[in-house]
């Protein structure tokens, strides 16, 4: 049996590879667009990619199976509630699907979407299961969220009542030593306390997770509904374009570079341009309007942020780095970038776009501090609402940083803006965004809630 796990930072999301090596036949659960890893490994192996399985309508990505449909001819498996526009194969509780002597057999799981399922990876029939591929219904340290992509007239807490059965009834009812092998991981938006760990056991989960420890539906339910991170904008389109036909990523798709006049130019018509830079590079100099979205951070999830699926978007990016972070854009289903622009790490400008430079100055704890005791300064706190739970800057107004694009009426107005999340890079985001929308007088807070925080305990 092979049974790989391929797992991308940028937006914590793990995708399978299963393939029975006697038989040469294979399936890739919940892949990405970019599917050449895939299709090398497959050929590798010796194995003929026959199936794409779906645990759900993913929001947070848009999903390969009509790149692998291109490339092998595989059909494609999604649960039996699903309603899409391409042919598919209806996968039914307990289904079996025979690779050979590998044994998958479908488990439906609803709780995060409807259609959810979770697949069970044996080396052969009747054999003790291996693996169980849970997609977004059972994390590493959580579970799914029921609140992305409700169907029909269901609400959010009919879903978390799903859920609880998935969990209680289905998944905790296999073998402790099962290895449970979610579709994603820490920093997704998809739950709210995922562990860095890539893979665990049911065993494991069961003493250590908090959401499937013994408790009541009800109790459940308010745990799981409450708390979550605030939801992108550009999921409920990715989870669209997932259930229906569009246009494949091309595997040799190269943005080109950008002469100064072609990105002014772009800068004049309302491209979005994104500072793919570091934080602390992008304060010392930028181009005025530009957004930073760092490449060091979650630059796909932050960069569905910042600009609409399908706007077009011009890149900053530092030597290297510029076709790897279109291809992350396009992740998402941003496939209009066009073309970048490098900057060097001296952070110098081409002399034709130098009148267009600006630096953006950080304020400190102390800074901010004293403005508030003058009561002279809006604070604009991007946080999720867990975080927020953990403590807050007294009167700052909460915008999580997902929110902030569609919710610019509602930033006061009048007075300095200091925007600030836990860290800092998040609060670079923000506050570039604000500016490129017009807000003057806009900063962000060096070292954000954490530095204010420790400042005010050591006080």
């Amino acid at each position: 049996m092979i049974l790989e796990q391929y797992y991308i930072e940028c937006l914590s999301h793990a995708s399978y590879l299963i393939g029975d090596q006697t038989s040469g036949r294979a399936v890739v659960v919940d892949p990405r667009r970019d599917i050449a890893e895939y299709l090398a490994d497959a050929e590798t192996h010796g194995l003929r990619i026959e199936g794409v399985i779906n645990t759900h309508f993913h929001a947070d990505f848009v999903s390969g199976h009509l790149e692998l449909v291109e490339a092998t001819g595989a059909w494609i498996g999604f649960g039996a509630a699903a309603e899409t526009d391409y042919p598919i194969r209806r996968l039914q509780h307990g289904e079996h699907i025979c690779l050979g002597e590998v044994d998958l057999e479908i488990l439906a799981t609803p709780g995060h979407t409807w259609e959810s399922i979770s697949v069970v990876v044996r080396e052969h029939p009747g054999a003790t299961p291996t693996a169980v591929l849970t997609g977004d219904s059972l994390f590493i340290g959580d579970v799914g969220r029921p609140d992305l992509v409700n169907i029909g007239d269901s609400s959010t807490s009919d879903l978390a009542r799903a859920m609880y059965h998935s969990i209680h009834d289905t998944l905790l009812a296999l073998p402790d030593s099962v290895t449970v092998l979610p579709a994603h991981g820490a920093g997704s938006s998809c739950g709210k306390n995922l562990s860095t760990e890539l893979t665990s056991t049911i065993g494991a989960q069961r003493r250590t997770n908090p959401s499937v420890q013994p408790m009541g539906i009800d109790e459940f339910v308010a745990m799981i509904t409450t708390g979550q991170p605030a939801a992108p904008t550009y999921f409920a389109v990715n989870a669209a374009m997932n259930k229906r036909t569009h246009p494949l990523l091309s595997g040799t798709r190269q943005i080109p570079e950008l002469t100064p006049t072609q990105l002014r130019e772009a800068l004049d018509s309302g491209v979005r341009v994104v500072d793919a830079r570091s934080v602390d590079d992008f304060a010392a100099g930028h181009l005025r309007g530009s957004v930073n979205v760092g490449f060091d951070g979650r630059f796909a999830e932050t960069g569905g942020m910042v600009a609409e699926v399908g706007e077009v978007i011009a890149l900053l990016t530092y030597p290297g780095e510029e076709q790897d972070a279109a291809l992350r854009l396009a992740r998402i289903g941003s496939d209009n970038a066009i073309g970048f622009l490098n900057v060097g790490p001296d952070g110098r400008f081409p002399t034709e776009l130098r009148d267009l430079v600006r630096t953006a100055p950080r304020t400190t704890v102390a800074d901010l501090d004293r403005l508030i005791a003058q009561d002279a300064v809006t604070v604009i706190d991007i946080r999720n609402p867990g975080e927020r739970d953990n403590g807050v800057i007294p009167g700052a107004v909460p915008i999580p940083l997902a929110q902030l694009r569609v919710r610019l009426n509602d930033v006061p107005t009048g007075r300095p803006i200091v925007v600030h999340c836990a860290g800092g890079w998040r609060s670079s985001v923000a506050a570039s965004l604000l500016r490129a929308h017009g807000f003057d007088n806009v900063t962000d807070l060096a070292g954000g809630y954490n530095a204010w925080a420790q400042a005010h305990v050591a006080a």
